[in-house]
């Protein structure tokens, strides 16, 4: 029998529990001296500024008016203003741009009414305009996303709403995912009306984050064939033109698909539609999701944009506000007070507050239905959060996890490339039980733990590693295993052998040399309990989020040694955030089925029996 040497202790010095395994030989019980971790215990709370209070103005009626909006080039883009209706003569309002090629007139219809009127009614002309090529704009599709055409259109559009008779100059921008995206990219390039943006589930990382090549390694689903075949061949809506001249041009598009094909390294081609975080002059608010694969975005920004508001939940792709798993929230009052304060000159109070507001998630059973994520919302000054502790726990032989080194060994894992269904689609979603991936992986517990452990940031294995083959994968996914067994996967991510050194100018993998590999795994917050163990997979395979390799091969692991495979863990203590004296929001009366849930001491609806906001009453 072998002690399995981990547990952490807040304080004191702690003899560590053994457990039986594999019926292995028993090995001495090394012990943890707790200095590094006691100051985790040591935070006090941080206070969020209540917002003023100001009086409610009375909303406006809202009118919607198609536009047509000129090119240097004689294109017109076509965009659908939602105006307040009842404005008086010569009163002036900032315009919000939403700029998306998901064709407004009948697929984004619907969605696009409840957040547009709403902005609307507050005093806004809210915009939504479809690109280039899409929808019921003139032109032929551009020949890839974000290309250097549709930010060409999309500083027009943002000049030509600058200066309508109706305007005060100023524009916002905001949108979810490619609005997100072209957010943030438009940004870059300092557009003069364009003073703020909002963007939800986005990333300025094209290679490594977005869905084409997920951490750098080939990836495909529907999204592509959508955006090869069905978005730009139909022409616009209400009349859907056969007209050659219109229909044509799209069809005869080349798919885009086969182009990022062609393109499985970092470079030019996926930088050329961004620059540096730090040329983004304007202040930016950012929403994202726990279980979206574009989360890691929002640390970079706040380590590199001076003006940075965020909102991490325990979201998917989606808008907080009918997210599933909630807790939801409303999330357009928190837009408007952010629009009030930069395009408006309001005293909102959002810029006091603590900057980001982070869900952090309490330990669930794995479910792919589960309605409400349990955990409790924390508030931070900034990233990276204050107080990490980041704490090394080594691999053994016994496929155990220690904070002290282990004595060396290796351990091999056969090549399966139809390994990995259960892990998803990409780094989030709700999973069933890992233990079918996991039969196919390396995997390393801890003992039982003798207290809650709480994660917040981005854990990091760092593996010795060697493969039979000279293009191998690595995969990294860390798991709570409660005490029936059951394993809920936490986060993970992977590492295309041959861009171990530079995902720009890969290299083949030497067979059987051993390589260093440092494995950054996705934003995560998480809270292990007492009596949980912590698990760290391994695989070489993970279908179908990453398109398999080509070879079959062994893949190795080197452990022992202070340089030997391992995880670090970035540990916190648990420091909720108080309630905000946020309102909820009225809703016009045209918009009364969209409900308003409020930010984030108050959600609509009846919470889960675990959820925070039950505990905190």
């Amino acid at each position: 029998m072998l002690s399995n040497p981990f547990l952490v202790s807040w304080c004191g010095r702690t003899q560590l529990p053994s457990f039986a395994r594999h019926g292995r030989a028993r090995a001495p019980v090394p012990t943890l001296a707790s200095a590094t971790l006691t100051i985790l215990a040591l935070s006090a709370s941080l206070s969020a500024a209540p917002v003023p209070k100001t009086t409610t103005p009375a909303l406006h009626t809202v009118r919607m008016v198609q536009q047509s909006i000129p090119m240097p080039d004689g294109i017109h883009l076509s965009a659908t203003l939602y105006m307040p209706g009842d404005a008086k003569a010569g009163e002036k309002f900032p315009a919000l741009l939403e700029y998306l090629p998901y064709r407004k007139d009948d697929a984004t219809a619907a969605r696009d009414y409840p957040i547009h009127a709403w902005f609307a009614a507050r005093g806004y002309v809210s915009v939504r305009v479809d690109i280039r090529g899409f929808g019921a704009s003139e032109g032929t599709p551009t020949d890839r996303e974000y290309s250097e055409q549709e930010q060409l259109d999309g500083e027009q559009v943002i000049a030509w709403l600058a200066a309508q008779p109706w305007s005060t100059g100023k524009v916002g921008m905001f949108g979810i995912s490619w609005g997100g995206f072209n957010s943030i990219q438009l940004a870059m390039r300092h557009p003069p009306a364009l003073k703020a943006i909002l963007a939800v589930d986005a990333t300025e990382q094209l290679f490594h984050d977005d869905v084409h090549y997920i951490d750098g390694m080939i990836h495909f689903d529907e999204f592509e064939l959508n955006m090869d075949d069905l978005a730009p061949s139909m022409t616009g809506a209400p009349d859907y033109s056969l007209d050659e001249k219109i229909l044509g041009p799209r069809f005869e598009s080349a798919p885009w698909s086969l182009m990022y094909f062609k393109h499985q390294r970092d470079g030019q081609f996926w930088h050329a539609p961004v620059k540096p975080l730090s040329e983004i002059k304007i202040p930016c608010f950012l929403i994202g999701g726990l279980l979206d694969g574009y989360r890691d975005s929002i640390p970079r920004m706040f380590e590199q944009v001076k003006a940075v508001k965020a909102i991490i939940g325990p979201w998917n792709h989606t808008f907080p506000n009918d997210a599933e798993p909630g807790p939801q929230i409303e999330w357009r009052d928190q837009a408007l007070r952010w629009w009030d304060y930069w395009l408006m000159g309001r005293n909102t109070g959002i810029m006091v507050e603590p900057p980001l507001s982070i869900y952090m998630q309490d330990w669930h059973a794995p479910d792919p239905h589960l309605k409400t994520v349990p955990g409790k919302w924390r508030g931070e000054i900034g990233w990276p959060p204050r107080n990490v502790a980041n704490t090394k726990l080594y691999l053994y032989d016994a496929h155990v996890l220690s904070t002290e080194p282990a004595k060396s060994a290796v351990h091999h894992l056969r090549y399966v490339p139809s390994v990995g269904v259960e892990a998803g689609f990409w780094w989030g979603e709700l999973l069933t039980d890992q233990r079918p991936v996991d039969a196919y992986s390396l995997t390393y517990d801890s003992a039982p733990l003798k207290t809650d452990l709480t994660i917040l940031g981005r854990p990091h294995a760092l593996l010795q590693a060697s493969s039979s083959a000279p293009q191998s994968d690595w995969f990294v996914r860390l798991s709570d295993v409660a005490p029936d067994g059951t394993v809920t996967q936490v986060t993970g991510a992977g590492l295309n052998g041959a861009q171990r050194e530079s995902a720009s100018e890969p290299k083949d993998l030497v067979p059987n040399q051993t390589y260093p590999l440092d494995i950054e795994m996705h934003l995560a917050t998480w809270t292990f309990p007492v009596g949980h163990r912590i698990r760290l997979a391994v695989s070489n395979a993970l279908w179908p989020m990453v398109w398999p390799t080509p070879y079959a091969m062994t893949t190795t692991l080197q452990l022992g040694g202070g340089t030997g495979s391992r995880l670090t863990l970035p540990l916190v203590p648990p420091l909720c955030m108080p309630r905000l004296n946020s309102r909820l929001p009225s809703l016009p009366n045209n918009a009364a089925t969209f409900c308003p849930r409020a930010f984030p001491g108050r959600v609509i609806g009846k919470p889960s029996a675990t959820s925070s906001m039950e505990k905190q009453k």
